[in-house]
């Protein structure tokens, strides 16, 4: 048993689609679960919808028609003169559904309404992905995610019940894989009551360890736009180095930092079980990619550059100027906790403690509301982390230099520099 996933580069258009196919034929399908994320940008443009729909817009109606027609016509380019009903049907009634759960929603509840929707992409994708390889001879099911993946009710950031998970993933997947592979929906999870969560945006790693985990997989493979693991965002740095191997420990550290290249809650369900994971690239399918796996050798790595944009610094200090203590900063955890803000950064001072968030903007104006009363709070906003791990002097400089530096947290293997740019 192996589990692939593809994210929504890999199956953005119709010939991307049809390349995640041939690879799958190419890697003998069958004894698989492929989980597949939102095609391309949907789920930015289902996040269009509902902002739009939770302003009171009329427009979220023309968004999410614009969202089928995008999808129709990767159809209609997929099966060209072939008979496409059953595929432009799928898609319609699933769209269908979610235009009727907005009409009809009393709920003011923005994250229930946010997975409610954005888990629409996911469905959609697998719904087309699997449509198209059950025409062209490769057999396989699409399994409901939500029938098999159970999480707590924590919209948007929903965390998995894994005994009872683990237990339904076995038995169904162990059936319906004697029909050919699985398809499913990554991101996505359902609550006691039925209702879609998330896991969190870019979710869909954490879907596919999950299975991988469950499954006793001999493999995870993640299929990217990248030849592998690299040291830096290539994007952003040309010159970035590919690396072939790396620890499990390395991986979770370099995640969870906020390296992009796999989703921080992904490594631990597979480090638990030895299962290595493979990052691949599905531009060049016939390369070896990048193994994660308990035994790596990683004494050579270069260093390892990570940035986080868009985050906001709080600083709290005590309205009785007392110094900050461990009863302020409990409270100041506790709040941080119960909205479900990570920290990425922390120092603390004798008379303020700050923290460095991800911008989300309603979980950290409903922290502040929670805390304004005990706390003098100074905010920051529009500032980017610098992670480097196995830094050098000349590197630090380099990226640091000329920047306004906020924050500065250096140990033996690790620099953050809180900056504005």
């Amino acid at each position: 048993m192996q589990v692939y996933k593809f994210g929504g580069a890999s199956v953005k258009d119709a010939d991307a689609v049809k390349n995640v196919t041939s690879i799958l034929a190419q890697n003998n399908f069958n004894e698989k679960v492929v989980v597949i994320s939102a095609m391309g940008k949907t789920t930015n443009e289902l996040e269009q919808v509902i902002q739009q729909y939770y302003a009171g817009k009329e427009s979220w109606q023309a968004a999410l028609q614009g969202v089928l027609d995008k999808h129709l016509l990767i159809i209609d380019q997929l099966y060209a003169d072939a008979d496409k009903a059953k595929a432009v049907d799928d898609v319609k009634q699933l769209v269908a559904a979610t235009a009727k759960f907005l009409s009809e929603n009393t709920s003011r509840n923005f994250n229930y309404i946010y997975d409610q929707v954005v888990s629409l992409g996911e469905y959609i994708s697998t719904t087309i992905v699997s449509d198209y390889a059950n025409s062209i001879g490769l057999a396989n099911t699409l399994l409901n995610v939500k029938e098999v993946l159970f999480t707590d009710n924590a919209y948007t950031e929903g965390k998995v019940d894994f005994p009872k998970t683990e237990t339904a993933i076995r038995h169904k997947v162990a059936e319906l894989v004697k029909s050919g592979f699985v398809i499913t929906q990554g991101f996505v999870g359902c609550t006691p009551e039925g209702f879609a969560t998330t896991l969190g945006r870019e979710g869909s790693d954490y879907t596919a360890s999950i299975f991988a985990y469950s499954l006793n997989a001999e493999r995870m493979t993640v299929w990217k736009d990248v030849e592998g693991i690299m040291n830096a965002d290539p994007k952003e740095f040309p010159d970035a180095q590919f690396i072939s191997e790396l620890t499990f420990h390395e991986a979770i550290e370099m995640t969870y930092y906020g390296a992009s290249v796999i989703h921080p809650k992904t490594i631990k369900p597979i480090q638990n079980k030895n299962i290595p994971l493979e990052v691949r690239s599905f531009v060049n399918s016939s390369k070896r990619g990048s193994v994660i796996s308990a035994n790596a050798n990683t004494n050579f790595l270069p260093p390892i550059i990570i940035w986080k944009r868009g985050q906001v610094l709080l600083s709290f200090s005590a309205k009785d100027f007392s110094f900050i203590a461990e009863e302020h900063l409990s409270k100041v955890f506790a709040t941080f906790a119960e909205n479900r803000l990570r920290i990425n950064m922390m120092q603390n001072a004798a008379i303020s403690f700050s923290i460095a968030v991800d911008f989300k903007k309603e979980k950290i104006d409903n922290a502040i509301a929670q805390l304004q009363n005990d706390f003098s709070i100074t905010r920051n906003d529009g500032l980017s982390l610098l992670t480097i791990r196995h830094y050098n002097q000349g590197i630090i400089d380099k990226l640091t230099k000329e920047k306004d530096t906020l924050l500065r947290q250096m140990s033996r293997t690790t620099i953050q520099v809180l900056l504005r740019e």
